[in-house]
Protein backbone atom coordinates (compact mmCIF):
# COMPACT_ATOMS: atom_id res chain seq x y z
CA UNK A 1 0.00 0.00 0.00
CA UNK A 2 1.38 3.40 -0.99
CA UNK A 3 1.91 5.83 1.86
CA UNK A 4 2.60 9.55 2.24
CA UNK A 5 3.82 11.66 5.13
CA UNK A 6 1.04 13.50 7.02
CA UNK A 7 1.58 16.40 9.42
CA UNK A 8 -1.09 18.21 11.46
CA UNK A 9 0.13 21.32 13.23
CA UNK A 10 -1.69 24.00 15.23
CA UNK A 11 -0.11 27.06 16.87
CA UNK A 12 -0.11 25.22 20.21
CA UNK A 13 1.39 21.90 19.13
CA UNK A 14 2.01 19.22 16.54
CA UNK A 15 -0.93 16.82 16.75
CA UNK A 16 0.18 14.22 14.21
CA UNK A 17 3.18 13.17 12.18
CA UNK A 18 2.45 9.79 10.59
CA UNK A 19 2.60 7.77 7.39
CA UNK A 20 -0.91 7.78 5.90
CA UNK A 21 -2.59 6.08 2.96
CA UNK A 22 -5.28 8.80 2.76
CA UNK A 23 -6.39 12.01 4.43
CA UNK A 24 -9.98 13.25 4.16
CA UNK A 25 -9.90 17.05 4.33
CA UNK A 26 -12.75 19.52 5.00
CA UNK A 27 -11.79 22.03 2.31
CA UNK A 28 -13.47 25.42 2.13
CA UNK A 29 -14.59 24.64 -1.43
CA UNK A 30 -15.65 21.09 -0.54
CA UNK A 31 -14.33 17.95 1.10
CA UNK A 32 -11.68 15.92 -0.70
CA UNK A 33 -9.38 12.98 -0.09
CA UNK A 34 -5.62 13.32 -0.51
CA UNK A 35 -3.72 10.14 -1.35
CA UNK A 36 -0.15 9.35 -2.42
CA UNK A 37 0.61 10.84 -5.85
CA UNK A 38 -2.22 13.38 -5.48
CA UNK A 39 -1.86 16.46 -7.68
CA UNK A 40 -0.31 19.38 -5.79
CA UNK A 41 -2.89 21.69 -4.22
CA UNK A 42 -3.11 24.31 -1.49
CA UNK A 43 -6.52 25.05 -0.01
CA UNK A 44 -8.17 26.74 2.92
CA UNK A 45 -10.08 24.67 5.45
CA UNK A 46 -13.57 25.05 6.85
CA UNK A 47 -14.47 23.80 10.33
CA UNK A 48 -14.92 20.05 10.31
CA UNK A 49 -13.43 16.65 10.92
CA UNK A 50 -10.19 15.62 9.23
CA UNK A 51 -9.78 11.84 8.92
CA UNK A 52 -6.38 10.18 8.61
CA UNK A 53 -6.06 6.54 7.52
CA UNK A 54 -2.83 4.85 8.63
CA UNK A 55 -1.58 1.28 8.64
CA UNK A 56 -2.69 0.98 12.27
CA UNK A 57 -6.20 2.43 11.82
CA UNK A 58 -8.11 5.67 11.46
CA UNK A 59 -7.55 8.87 13.44
CA UNK A 60 -9.92 11.87 13.46
CA UNK A 61 -9.29 15.49 14.35
CA UNK A 62 -11.56 18.52 14.47
CA UNK A 63 -10.09 21.62 12.81
CA UNK A 64 -11.57 25.11 13.06
CA UNK A 65 -9.93 26.37 9.86
CA UNK A 66 -6.50 26.87 8.39
CA UNK A 67 -4.68 25.60 5.30
CA UNK A 68 -3.80 22.27 3.72
CA UNK A 69 -0.91 21.68 1.34
CA UNK A 70 -0.97 18.44 -0.62
CA UNK A 71 1.83 17.09 -2.81
CA UNK A 72 2.45 13.64 -4.17
CA UNK A 73 4.65 12.70 -1.22
CA UNK A 74 3.04 14.52 1.69
CA UNK A 75 0.05 16.35 3.12
CA UNK A 76 0.51 19.12 5.66
CA UNK A 77 -2.35 20.77 7.53
CA UNK A 78 -1.73 24.05 9.34
CA UNK A 79 -4.82 24.42 11.52
CA UNK A 80 -5.99 27.54 13.32
CA UNK A 81 -7.06 25.21 16.13
CA UNK A 82 -7.19 21.42 16.13
CA UNK A 83 -8.37 18.78 18.57
CA UNK A 84 -8.34 15.00 18.55
CA UNK A 85 -11.93 13.79 18.17
CA UNK A 86 -11.58 11.94 21.47
CA UNK A 87 -10.90 15.31 23.17
CA UNK A 88 -14.06 16.97 21.79
CA UNK A 89 -16.48 17.40 24.66
CA UNK A 90 -19.90 19.03 24.54
CA UNK A 91 -18.45 21.92 26.55
CA UNK A 92 -15.61 22.46 24.07
CA UNK A 93 -18.02 22.22 21.14
CA UNK A 94 -20.33 24.79 22.74
CA UNK A 95 -17.35 27.09 23.38
CA UNK A 96 -16.19 26.89 19.74
CA UNK A 97 -19.71 27.61 18.43
CA UNK A 98 -20.10 30.51 20.87
CA UNK A 99 -16.77 32.01 19.73
CA UNK A 100 -17.85 31.78 16.08
CA UNK A 101 -21.23 33.34 16.90
CA UNK A 102 -19.50 36.15 18.82
CA UNK A 103 -17.21 36.83 15.85
CA UNK A 104 -20.27 37.07 13.63
CA UNK A 105 -22.05 39.36 16.06
CA UNK A 106 -19.00 41.62 16.26
CA UNK A 107 -18.24 41.62 12.53
CA UNK A 108 -21.59 40.87 10.94
CA UNK A 109 -20.24 39.86 7.51
CA UNK A 110 -21.23 37.03 5.21
CA UNK A 111 -17.88 35.38 5.98
CA UNK A 112 -18.47 35.39 9.73
CA UNK A 113 -22.03 34.10 9.24
CA UNK A 114 -20.67 31.23 7.15
CA UNK A 115 -17.98 30.51 9.75
CA UNK A 116 -20.59 30.31 12.52
CA UNK A 117 -22.81 28.03 10.44
CA UNK A 118 -19.86 25.84 9.38
CA UNK A 119 -18.65 25.57 12.97
CA UNK A 120 -22.04 24.42 14.23
CA UNK A 121 -22.48 21.98 11.32
CA UNK A 122 -18.91 20.68 11.48
CA UNK A 123 -19.07 19.87 15.17
CA UNK A 124 -22.43 18.14 14.80
CA UNK A 125 -21.03 15.43 12.49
Amino acid sequence: MAMMQFELVSPERKLASVEASEVQIPGAEGDFTAMPDHAPVITTLRPGYLTVVTASGTEEYFVTGGFAEVSGESTTVLAERAFAKADMTSELAAELVAEADAAHSAGGTDATAKLAADMAAGIAL
